[in-house]
C-alpha cells in the first residue's frame, strides 16, 4: 500500500473566501460541510417518511382489515382508512426504496463522507467543489421525481425494491409510478457516482503531509472503499435500469420473453446485473459504518484500536471478495448446482474478514476504560446487531437451508439486522459524535441515552421476532398471512412484532426533540469534548472555518494514540502533535 504523502500543502491548496450571499452560501453550496448538513437533511427526512410506512406495513400485519390511524383516512381516502392489497404492494416497495438510496446513503455516504472525508485527511475541502455541489442537486432531481410517482394515476411503484422482472415491466407494473421509480433511481445512482469520483480523488491527493494511508482515521478507509464500491457498481445497477426503462416505455424485449411476448429477453438477466450491485451495495452502505465504529472504540476505551492495519485490510478484503458472491441471492433461479457452490464457499470466505473486524473491535474494548458517552452507546449496539445478524447470514449463505429460508421473514429479520440496525445505529453514532463539530453545540445526553434505549432494546425485539416467524415459514411480502391455516398461529408473534416497532418508532422522538433544540438552543461545545487526537478535533475549531485549517496540519501521529508513556498532562495525543523533546530519542535507546 502507498504510503505516499498526500498534497493538501499551501501552495496546492490556497485559502478561498467564504460566499457572502445566502443562495451561494446555503444553496447552491461548493462548502463541503454544507453539502454535508442539506444530505442529512434530505436523509433524515426520509428516513421520517420510510419509517413512517414502515409502520403502516408494521400495522397491517398485526391488525389485518382495522383503517390505519390517524393519517389513514388521508393517504387511504379511497378504501376509508384501510390499507388495500395494492397499497401494501407499494409500500413495501417504497419503504425498501426510501430507506436504502434516501435515508442511509444520503446520510452516512452524502451527509458523513462529505463532512469527514476533508475534515479527517486535513484537506480545506474536496478535490472538485462543483462536481459535489451537483452531486447533491442531482440527488435533489431525483427526490423531486420519486415523490412525483406517489401521485401519478395508478400509484408508485409496486414491484419491490428489487423491481424484478416481469413484474416491473408494463405487464406486471402498468403506469407512470415504476417508470419514474427506474428514474429516480437511475439519476440518484448518478449522484453517487459523483460523489464516488470526488472522495476516491480527495483521498489520494489531497492528504495533509505526512498522512500515509495507514495513518488514516478508520473512518475514512470506510468512505474510500465504499466510495471505490460505489464507482465500480452502480454503473452496472444504471445498465440494468436502462434496458428496464426502455423495456417500459418503447417496447423492447431485453428482460421479457414467453407465450404472450415474442422477443428474446430474459429476467434472470435482470437479476445478475441487479445483484452485482446489489450485493456490493449490502457494504456499500456498511463500510462506513464499520469504519465509524473501528474509531469510536477506541476513542471512548481510551486505547489505540486493536489490530489497525489488519482491520484495514480485512475491509479490503471484503471489498474485493463483495464483487463475487452476489450469487446466493440467486439459488432458487435454477442456476448451475457447481456454479452455485461456487457462490456458496465464497460467501462463507467472506465472513473470515468481516469476523477479524469483529474481534479486533472486541479486543479494543478489552481492558479498556470504557466512557459510556451516548457515541459510545450507539457504537456498542452496532457491535451487537452486526455479529447477530452476521451469524443469521450464514444459514442463508448455504444451499440447502437458503432454499428453505428463501424469500421468507428470516431473509428479512437478517438483512435488517446486519444493513438496517446497523447502519441505523451507526448512524446516530455519528450524529451525536460529529453534532459538535457541525454545528458548535452540544446534544443533550440524557435525552441521547434514552434514545439509545427506546432505540436498541425495540429494534433488536422487532428483527429477531421477524427471524422466528422466518424460520416458521412466513413468506415475505404477504398482505394478510392469517388466511393462510399455516401462519395463522404466528398472528401473535407479529403482533409483538408490530407493537415493538411502533414503540421503536415513537422513541424517535427523543432524538427529534434533542437535535432541533440543540442546534438552535444546547449547549456550546468545547473544541475537542470528546479528547480525540484526529485532525477535526485537535487542529481546527468547532465548528470549522469556511477553509476548515488556518494552516494545512502536518501529520505525525496515527489517530488513536492514548495514554503515551511520554504524554504526562492528558491520556491522548493528537496527530499533528509531535512527542515531547527527546521523547523520540528515548524510545529509540529503548
Amino acid at each position: 500500500m502507498n504510503e505516499s504523502h498526500g498534497l493538501a500543502h499551501d501552495e496546492h491548496d490556497p485559502i478561498h473566501p467564504a460566499p457572502t450571499g445566502f443562495l451561494r452560501k446555503y444553496v447552491f453550496s461548493e462548502d463541503h460541510k454544507v453539502i454535508a448538513k442539506q444530505f442529512i437533511w434530505l436523509g433524515l427526512s426520509f428516513l421520517l417518511v420510510g419509517g413512517t410506512m414502515a409502520m403502516m406495513i408494521r400495522w397491517q400485519l398485526a391488525n389485518p382489515g382495522v383503517p390505519f390511524p390517524l393519517i389513514g383516512r388521508v393517504v387511504f381516502s379511497k378504501s376509508g382508512g384501510l390499507i388495500s392489497p395494492a397499497a401494501y404492494t407499494s409500500l413495501f416497495t417504497m419503504h425498501g426504496t426510501i430507506m436504502i438510496f434516501w435515508a442511509i446513503t444520503p446520510i452516512m455516504i452524502g451527509g458523513f463522507g462529505n463532512f469527514c472525508i476533508p475534515l479527517l485527511i486535513g484537506a480545506r475541502d474536496m478535490v472538485f467543489p462543483k462536481l459535489n455541489m451537483f452531486s447533491f442537486w442531482m440527488m435533489f432531481l431525483a427526490t423531486v421525481i420519486l415523490v412525483v410517482s406517489f401521485f401519478v394515476p395508478m400509484g408508485a411503484g409496486a414491484a419491490g425494491w428489487t423491481a424484478y422482472p416481469t413484474i416491473s415491466t408494463q405487464m406486471g407494473t402498468p403506469g407512470w409510478g415504476q417508470t419514474l421509480w427506474v428514474v429516480a433511481i437511475y439519476f440518484a445512482g448518478g449522484s453517487s457516482i459523483m460523489g464516488a469520483v470526488n472522495y476516491i480523488t480527495t483521498v489520494i491527493v489531497l492528504r495533509a503531509p505526512g498522512m500515509g494511508y495507514f495513518k488514516m482515521p478508520l473512518t475514512v478507509w470506510g468512505l474510500w472503499l465504499t466510495a471505490i464500491l460505489n464507482a465500480l457498481f452502480i454503473p452496472v445497477l444504471a445498465a440494468g435500469m436502462l434496458l428496464l426503462f426502455l423495456d417500459r416505455t418503447f417496447g423492447t424485449h431485453f428482460f421479457v420473453n414467453g407465450m404472450a411476448i415474442k422477443g428474446g429477453g430474459d429476467p434472470i438477466l435482470y437479476q445478475h446485473l441487479f445483484w452485482i450491485f446489489g450485493h456490493p451495495e449490502v457494504y456499500i452502505l456498511i463500510l462506513p459504518v464499520w469504519g465509524v465504529v473501528s474509531d469510536l472504540t477506541s476513542f471512548f476505551a481510551r486505547k489505540p484500536a486493536f489490530g489497525y492495519r489488519v482491520t484495514a485490510l480485512a475491509m479490503v478484503a471484503v471489498c474485493v471478495l463483495s464483487a463475487v458472491v452476489y450469487g446466493h441471492h440467486m439459488y432458487a433461479t435454477g442456476m448451475s448446482p457447481l456454479l452455485g457452490q461456487g457462490f456458496m464457499v465464497l460467501t462463507m470466505i467472506i465472513s473470515v474478514p468481516a469476523t477479524v473486524l469483529f474481534f479486533n473491535w472486541l479486543a479494543t474494548l478489552w481492558r479498556g476504560k470504557l466512557q459510556l458517552k451516548v457515541p459510545m452507546l450507539f457504537t456498542l449496539g452496532v457491535v451487537f446487531v452486526f455479529g447477530l445478524g452476521g451469524l443469521t447470514g450464514l444459514y442463508l449463505a448455504d444451499i440447502p437451508q437458503d432454499l428453505y429460508l428463501h424469500d421468507t421473514y428470516f431473509v428479512v429479520g437478517h438483512f435488517h439486522l446486519t444493513m438496517a440496525a446497523a447502519v441505523f445505529l451507526g448512524s446516530f453514532a455519528s450524529i451525536y459524535f460529529w453534532f459538535p463539530k457541525m454545528f458548535g453545540r452540544q446534544m443533550n445526553p440524557l435525552l441521547g441515552k434514552l434514545h439509545f434505549v427506546f432505540s436498541f432494546i425495540p429494534l433488536n425485539l422487532v428483527f429477531c421476532g421477524m427471524l422466528e416467524v422466518g424460520f416458521g415459514g412466513m413468506q415475505r411480502r404477504l398482505y394478510d398471512p392469517n388466511v393462510y391455516g399455516t401462519f395463522k398461529h404466528l398472528l401473535p408473534v407479529n403482533r409483538f412484532i408490530s407493537y415493538s416497532a411502533f414503540t421503536l418508532f415513537f422513541g424517535q422522538l427523543f432524538f427529534v426533540v434533542n437535535f432541533f433544540h440543540s442546534v438552535f438552543a444546547g449547549k456550546r461545545a468545547e473544541q475537542n469534548p470528546w479528547g480525540v487526537g484526529t485532525l477535526e478535533w485537535a487542529n481546527t475549531t468547532s465548528p470549522p472555518p469556511h477553509h476548515n485549517y488556518d494552516v494545512v496540519p502536518q501529520v505525525v501521529n496515527g489517530p488513536h494514540e492514548f495514554n503515551h508513556p511520554d504524554v504526562k498532562d492528558k491520556d491522548w495525543l493528537g496527530q499533528a502533535e509531535p512527542l515531547p523533546d527527546g521523547a523520540d530519542e528515548k524510545a529509540a535507546s529503548e
